[in-house]
């Protein structure tokens, strides 16, 4: 039997941190060995949030140093820009006909994003964003989507514009099902809900060990855990996430050692950073290898592109003849 396709993508804003590992890429490292994955770099999305363009290019490469050193492969997984496969933008076009700017404005995701950016003016190509994620999605035929559960709306949005299109034209697309992510977040150092770089409470995957035991030092814990033996509350202390996380045959005792108070925190964070620090050990090592070899990160891309692009016209062909545009 073929196996199932899917099809996944990230804004290229730099290099990635724990929270990207954690909410996205280590389950697609996975995904990789049982569905035929496509990755996307998603370059024109950046623009919903940020029109200059200087630094993604060099943000993209950064972004794709860290997608090879946390073990996607170029083999299985097709990496490629989004700006590079003019389809996006034509199956983007017809998709927006298909959806109403009232049903975008119930996004819950696109709520938050304004809130949290404090953007006064919503643009037009933000508002628009779940239907240019439904052409990403569909453009590869992607019958499933990795996701977090705050993504879950733009997959339902997807979803919708596929059912109507197959209705209105004749069936192209499969609706995709989301393929939930079992550890979606991890809190920011600062107790934020969500890591963030622009809000500076991040470790990042290229992080050196020193780097990573004074972030973890300054890490927000239980505030009515003062002194050593005060008893703790890990399970509102985000330190103790990471241990479930990145130390998890340790977590139960130190579940237990921090509320009695046998535990303090400067002995849990530096225990945390030791176990952050063996995972991104091998991370480090391969990155400065791909760092090295910037002619290899450069065609993995190029022939990524190749074969987006094969996939993305044979689309549109079809899309077109169904519309009898073709």
């Amino acid at each position: 039997m073929a196996k199932k396709r899917i099809l996944s993508g990230m804004r290229p804003t730099g290099k990635l941190h724990i929270g990207h590992y954690v909410g996205a890429l280590e389950n697609w490292i996975k995904l990789q060995n049982e569905y035929e994955s496509y990755h996307l770099i998603a370059d024109y999305h950046v623009l919903t949030t940020d029109l200059s363009t200087e630094e993604i290019y060099n943000n993209t490469i950064d972004m794709l140093i860290d997608w090879l050193a946390s073990g996607l492969d170029p083999e299985k997984s097709p990496m490629f820009r989004q700006s590079q496969i003019k389809e996006h933008a034509e199956l983007f076009l017809i998709f927006s006909m298909l959806i109403t700017k009232a049903r975008l404005e119930r996004n819950p995701t696109l709520k938050e994003q304004v809130r949290d950016l404090n953007i006064e003016n919503v643009i037009y190509g933000h508002l628009g964003y779940p239907v240019l994620q439904a052409a990403d999605i569909l453009l590869y035929k992607g019958e499933a989507v990795p996701v977090g559960e705050d993504q879950v709306p733009h997959v339902e949005i997807t979803r919708e514009i596929a059912r109507k299109f197959n209705n209105q034209y004749g069936k192209v697309f499969t609706e995709p099902e989301p393929l939930l992510t079992k550890f979606a977040r991890l809190p920011g150092l600062d107790g934020d809900a969500k890591m963030s770089k622009s809000l500076g409470n991040t470790i990042l995957l290229s992080d050196d060990a020193e780097t990573v035991k004074q972030k973890l030092r300054k890490a927000v814990t239980d505030p009515q855990k003062i002194r050593k033996n005060d008893p703790g509350r890990p399970e509102i202390c985000l330190v103790f996430t990471y241990h479930q996380k990145f130390n998890p045959s340790e977590a139960q005792q130190i579940e237990k050692d921090c509320r009695s108070g046998v535990l303090g925190c400067v002995d849990c964070k530096l225990r945390c950073a030791e176990k952050i620090n063996q995972f991104l050990a091998p991370i480090l090592e391969r990155r400065k290898k791909l760092e090295a070899n910037l002619d290899y990160v450069k065609d993995v891309l190029i022939e990524g592109e190749k074969k987006a692009r094969v996939v993305a016209e044979q689309t549109m062909s079809e899309v077109r003849n169904k519309m009898l545009i073709g």
